[in-house]
């Protein structure tokens, strides 16, 4: 039998010498047609499959179940030997990876080739949660056709509770570092990126009293290069659009002060409150619920005192530890959804 083989970029020599440990029978190409991060694998062993996925250097296995020349019309002509895989009552969908130059792109493979099997099978396509998978594989002039389960492992999944219910409702209150200006700035990129990586309501640049104003500009620098780097890499990496954070700058006390916006819930982080475990239960509740979620974080210095006595929870994250300026809004963030996620599952469990 056939595999295609894939490994990450460069590590397709080191796999393939470990396949040819495991399959010593085994006729292996590797980078064919020169395209790195992948082996064919043909052996006649019996649990081949298995044994390469032993090998850790390997990502995935696609063993192929026809092989036909790189033309639209024979890879429309394995359908019938397709189909006999899919039943009435599955869903399917077509992915085609296209490499090399071709008179057809892979949405016409998907196209045509789908609508075939979908008239010898009279089964559905389900191009977001299909139960089998009809994966394309070109690699020049040659394609390699193979059915394979739903993917094991999904970024998105109905199953998962989307976190953007949470972050969408929060407002991260971040006082601003200060002090050598390579720092500020340095410091501002890294809370610029998390901010806009949890793709939170608004991220608030909060001084606590009178600063610096070229350390506060350059710290502002900082948030602006920090969040457009990783925009850029969301709206590659994203299905659906993904928004720039807002970023405003308040004094601190006035944040706190602020009555126009209803049902806000106020969490301070500080080493000063009780740890995360004793509250998870009426803290999850109130996130949930809340239409808005406002969290300070400090920056060299806690955040004063004073505003215990506003906030609705002052929350030790990891008792006897200080976080780093930068690992504020991570830590703050990944806690809450643990906790908010477990609340909400329990709620559609009836729980």
């Amino acid at each position: 039998m056939k595999f295609i083989v894939k490994t990450q970029r460069g590590m397709e020599g080191v796999a393939a010498n470990y396949v040819k440990e495991a399959l010593p029978d085994a006729k292996i190409w590797i980078s064919p047609m020169g395209y790195s991060g992948l082996v064919i694998v043909e052996a006649g062993d019996e649990g081949a499959g298995e044994r390469i996925l032993e090998i850790p250097e390997v990502e995935r296995i696609i063993p192929v179940l026809v092989e036909v020349p790189a033309e639209l019309e024979a890879i429309v002509s394995s359908a019938e030997k397709i189909a006999s895989l899919i039943g009435e009552d599955e869903t399917f969908a077509v992915k085609t990876k296209r490499r090399g130059k071709h008179g057809f792109t892979s949405v016409d493979v998907n196209r045509e080739l789908g609508a075939r099997i979908r008239e010898l099978t009279n089964s559905d396509v389900n191009l977001s949660w299909p139960d089998k998978v009809v994966q394309v594989e070109i690699i020049g002039d040659r394609a390699y056709v193979s059915v394979l389960p739903g993917e094991e492992f999904r970024k998105f999944t109905p199953d998962k509770i989307d976190a953007r219910k949470l972050f969408r409702k929060v407002t991260l209150v971040q006082m601003p570092y200060w002090g050598d200006y390579k720092a500020c700035r340095s410091f501002g990129e890294k809370i610029g990126r998390a901010a806009q990586a949890f793709e939170v309501k608004e991220l608030i640049i909060a001084p606590k009293e009178k600063m610096d104003a070229f350390e506060l500009a350059e710290f502002l620098k900082g948030v602006r290069i920090g969040q457009e780097s990783r925009h850029r890499i969301q709206r590659e990496a994203y299905p659906w659009k993904v928004e720039k954070v807002p970023v405003s700058v308040w004094d601190l006390y006035q944040v706190v002060r602020d009555k126009r916006r209803p049902k806000r819930l106020l969490i301070i982080t500080d080493p000063k409150g009780p740890t995360l475990a004793e509250v998870k239960a009426d803290l999850a509740r109130d996130a949930f619920y809340a239409k808005e979620v406002v969290i300070f974080v400090g920056s060299r210095e806690g955040i004063p005192r004073g505003l215990f006595r506003f906030a609705d929870y002052v929350v030790d994250l990891a008792p006897y530890m200080t976080f780093a300026t930068e690992h504020g809004i991570p830590a703050a963030l990944v806690s809450l959804w643990e906790i908010y996620e477990e609340y909400a599952r329990n709620l559609e469990e009836g729980d």
